[in-house]
């Protein structure tokens, strides 16, 4: 499957695909999406980029093995739900919010930090899954 239209393709279709898992990461406090979907389109980027151009490419363009990403989204999903226990005294995972959004991004609170958790942890597990089912194959 290594085509040249494939190889072209992908390396096209990554930044785009990136793109719009973020798009769908920060539309998820108002609609459908957020943190896991976000989390398994980026995957599906950089899966149809190893598919394309190889599993040693695509590590390269991480830099870091994916599993190093696990432990540092869970602990941004931990502490936005810890936030509120220290600093108001309030219940574990109540939602905290800025009073003025942001243009873009609109409202930001725990939530949004605890759905990049997850976005992080859900890109690190599919990714170190899939990645260590391409090296036994």
């Amino acid at each position: 499957m290594k085509t040249i239209i494939l190889r072209t393709a992908s390396n096209y279709l990554l930044p785009i695909l990136l793109l719009f898992s973020i798009f769908i990461l920060l539309r998820g406090h108002y609609l459908p999406g957020g943190g896991f979907v976000g989390g398994l389109i980026a995957s599906i980027a950089f899966v149809l980029h190893a598919f394309a151009n190889g599993l040693k490419d695509t590590k390269k363009l991480l830099k870091f093995h994916p599993g190093f990403l696990m432990p540092a989204g869970l602990s941004l999903a931990f502490l936005s739900g810890l936030l509120p226990v220290i600093v108001l005294d309030q219940a574990f995972m109540t939602g905290l919010w800025m009073q003025d959004p942001i243009p873009v991004i609109g409202s930001i609170g725990t939530a949004l930090f605890f759905d990049v958790g997850v976005y992080i942890v859900v890109l690190g597990v599919t990714l170190t899954i899939i990645f260590t089912i391409s090296e036994s194959a």
